[in-house]
């Protein structure tokens, strides 16, 4: 038996309304290369949950750090990294901790 994905697509609209922007502010996230939704224009595209998570976390950092749009991309990708580096640390300490040996 195979498992069935779901996949959720959101519009143009509903992404403003979960993230309470405006909707030329979010043609020009996707035009800033903040979102790659599917679609060839604003009233087709949709955009993934992925997405949304994506467009809160940028909002924030504008919001929270008046980071300019065309600045998002990066930090995001910093954070990204960020996040990866900090996975991968705590699996090297777990594995390492199998050869540390504590003393009394």
């Amino acid at each position: 038996m195979s498992e069935a994905t779901i996949k959720v697509a959101f519009t143009l609209m509903e992404v403003c309304e979960r993230t309470h922007l405006p909707e030329q502010v979010l043609i020009d996230i996707v035009e800033e290369g903040v979102l790659e939704p599917e679609g060839q224009s604003p009233s087709e595209w949709r955009f993934d949950s992925y997405m949304l998570t994506v467009c809160q976390r940028a909002a924030r950092l504008h919001r929270d750090f008046d980071i300019d749009w065309s600045g998002i991309p990066l930090c995001l990708d910093m954070i990204a990294q960020l996040e990866s580096l900090r996975e991968e640390n705590k699996k090297l300490r777990r594995q390492l901790s199998r050869f540390l040996v504590e003393e009394d």
